[in-house]
């Protein structure tokens, strides 16, 4: 075997997603099972570089870890001729320069969304790293996660028949920060930072509804900041000036209709975190994070409207689990495997930076949406 080193500029990790999941779930946990396998005798070894503006944050997390190198100079990180690729997990309003300057320097990209904060700069990101000639990949999550992929199982399999529809609820309710610490930064309720429900989450509501149901053809959205003051880090308020709801309905290829609602304003009545029930001629199902129960037509119970009576069913009961039928690996570190495979052995991959740009497409077309209040075709896009 022949270990290759490949090094990676992680700029953002101090952030909680950045951490837990780029670099502890996903890069560490490469190097503790002995590097990527590539199955040609090469074993890639992950040597991240901790990017960021707070040096004692980084050099903290570095010792508590294991690690060597910790920058606060993104340019001389880019400048350094053997950082292979460049990941990107900043605030949302600090990621296009970045991303422009790496693929500049000629670096490989690899990106949380959005991409930028506009649809022109993800499109012109998209075309100055394929212009440049570099391997580039924006991350899909959920796309990964076990519900999803026994969703997308039981989609492969024919199970639905024709779909009909999609309804998604996803949220929970943030604290405010007054008397209990919120569970997510303040910029994410600032529009002025790059802030919002919309541009959070409508990116990932494209590829979830394009990769498993079809291309979303229209979107029509009404958003709301139902809480509009909140208190930051330094428990002080502030006007929260970006949407915490969004409640969107979008028209897919294929004659399926999609509602998703997206809520930090919400407290959880379901299983999971985020739920999507799928309803067939043939079948249905809801998946979340890491279940999914599905009920057949041939097991479909037949209730009957009465208010007169309490419900006698458990309609819970009702529907049949999927079982796991393999071992599922975190999400994060399964997509960086595929990202990295992508680079070094030239593995397919199609989650680039024009997937990207559809995802802040269907985020500005949704807040024009709701600020018009009418309905908006999604035309596609192409470089």
């Amino acid at each position: 075997m022949t270990r290759k080193t490949v090094r990676i500029a992680m700029n953002g990790v101090t952030g909680r997603m950045g951490y837990r999941q780029h670099l502890v779930r996903s890069i560490l946990a490469l190097r503790e099972q002995g590097g990527l396998d590539l199955g040609d005798g090469t074993v890639l070894w992950p040597e991240p570089i901790l990017v960021g503006r707070r040096e004692h944050a980084l050099k903290a997390m570095a010792e508590r870890h294991g690690l060597e190198h910790v920058s606060t100079d993104v340019d001389a990180v880019l400048a350094d001729e053997t950082v292979d690729i460049y990941f990107d997990a900043q605030v949302t309003s600090a990621r296009e320069e970045a991303l422009k300057k790496a693929i500049a320097a000629g670096k490989h990209i690899y990106t949380e969304k959005p991409t930028a904060t506009g649809l022109d700069g993800a499109l012109d990101l998209a075309r100055l790293a394929n212009e440049a000639g570099i391997k580039h990949g924006v991350v899909q999550d959920k796309l990964f996660l076990p519900g999803l992929l026994k969703l997308k199982r039981l989609i492969d399999g024919g199970f639905f028949g024709r779909i009909l529809s999609v309804r998604g609820e996803f949220g929970y309710w943030v604290f405010e920060g007054d008397w209990q610490t919120a569970q997510r930064p303040s910029w994410n309720y600032r529009a002025e930072d790059g802030g919002g429900i919309v541009v959070d989450m409508f990116p990932h509501w494209e590829y979830v509804l394009h990769e498993l149901f079809g291309r979303v053809k229209s979107v029509q959205a009404l958003t709301a900041t139902h809480i509009p003051q909140r208190w930051d880090e330094n428990d002080k308020p502030y006007d929260a000036t970006a949407d915490d709801a969004a409640y969107g309905v979008f028209e897919l290829e294929g004659g399926a209709i999609a509602q998703i609602n997206s809520s930090w304003a919400v407290r959880v009545n379901r299983d999971e975190l985020v739920e999507f029930q799928v309803d067939g001629t043939e079948g249905s199902a809801v998946a979340g994070l890491r279940n999914c129960r599905v009920q057949h037509r041939s097991a479909t119970p037949k209730p009957v409207w009465n208010p007169d009576i309490p419900a006698t069913e458990v309609f819970r009961d009702q529907w049949q689990e999927v079982p796991d039928n393999t071992e599922f690996d975190n999400g994060f570190k399964a997509q960086w495997e595929l990202f990295l495979r992508h680079v070094y052995a030239d593995a397919p991959y199609h989650w680039d930076l024009l997937a990207g740009a559809r995802g802040v497409q269907l985020a500005e077309l949704g807040l024009r949406s709701s600020a018009e209040g009418r309905r908006l075709d999604v035309p596609e896009i192409s470089l």
